[in-house]
């Protein structure tokens, strides 16, 4: 067993998180799972698996992570974040037991690539294979940014290294079930979209830099363009980039679906909701924080929390 603990949250993951834990138990025995009161089989499996579980009401991805780190049980020197419908191979977890106990002092955080799976199908085109996550990084040494969509693993020290193999994501649930998850992501995307040009909050988020920066910090700088970009214009520009420049095309089929729904689909949702937001309050910051308050109860001065 390494010197490391994991973290995983959940609701309603019957489907995924024995497969989940599985992947894990070659190396470490010290899973957290923070669950936000699954109706279905979660707690049981997960327990059954040896997993520790608490559960705590859901408010946002990065309080609950953060929920999870504040009060992980177990007293390793490293972290590792996963989510429930991921899995690691069995390559990465040899490279984990190989590579992590040796690693130096001054390295704080490990990047790994993640192998998207879509209706059975890996997504290699369109910039989605690799795409670099930092997953794992050592206690005391990393927090979860504090935003609405798209948060990343922040260093206070050290520098990050990465490994050779893959995190797969793989969910097995039907279109239907995306598409409506994705509805309720695109209301997410509005308000961190909005909070690059607004500044809703100060809370302490991987600054955007494209020279020399880590991949969250470039990543951060390509989203702070894309806010900068004309309504529906952007959707239509980003799938053409991944679809034809990208060669998303090589994904087939399946990937055409990917591709169209995540590149395209979901961005113009996320237009369009932006767009009712200008309708209603304008470009008026004040005006914009009351009517979300207004409409969905999410007070953006308070953040994500």
């Amino acid at each position: 067993m390494t010197d490391l603990s994991v973290i995983i949250l959940t609701f309603n993951e019957e489907k995924h998180i024995g497969r989940c834990l599985k992947s894990l138990l070659p190396f470490t025995d010290k899973i957290f799972i923070v669950d936000s009161f699954s109706t279905d089989r979660t707690v049981e499996i997960a327990r059954s698996l040896g997993a520790v579980v608490v559960q705590n009401p859901w408010v946002t991805y990065a309080t609950q992570f953060n929920f999870g780190i504040d009060n992980l049980p177990f007293q390793t020197t490293w972290i590792l974040r996963m989510d429930a419908d991921e899995y690691i191979t069995s390559e990465l977890a040899q490279e984990i037991q190989q590579k992590l106990p040796g690693l130096p002092d001054d390295v704080s955080g490990i990047y790994i690539k993640r192998r998207v799976l879509f209706m059975d199908r890996w997504i290699k085109h369109g910039g989605y294979y690799p795409i670099w996550l930092m997953r794992f990084w050592r206690r005391g040494q990393g927090i979860c940014e504090q935003t609405w969509m798209d948060e990343h693993i922040k260093l206070t020290r050290g520098r990050p290294v990465r490994f050779d193999h893959d995190v797969v994501d793989h969910n097995l649930n039907n279109l239907t079930w995306w598409t409506q998850k994705h509805n309720n992501y695109a209301i997410r995307e509005v308000i961190d979209l909005l909070n690059i040009k607004y500044n809703f909050t100060d809370a302490e988020r991987v600054e955007p830099r494209l020279i020399g920066g880590t991949r969250d910090e470039m990543k951060r700088y390509l989203k702070v363009k894309y806010a900068s970009l004309p309504l529906f214009t952007r959707p239509f520009m980003y799938f053409f980039y991944r679809y034809f420049i990208g060669l998303g095309f090589l994904d087939g089929r399946r990937g055409l679906v990917w591709h169209f729904l995540q590149g395209l689909w979901y961005r113009f949702l996320v237009d369009a909701k932006m767009l009712e937001v200008y309708r209603h309050a304008g470009h008026n910051k004040e005006a914009i924080i009351e009517f979300f308050l207004t409409e969905y109860g999410k007070d953006l001065r308070a953040g994500p929390r």
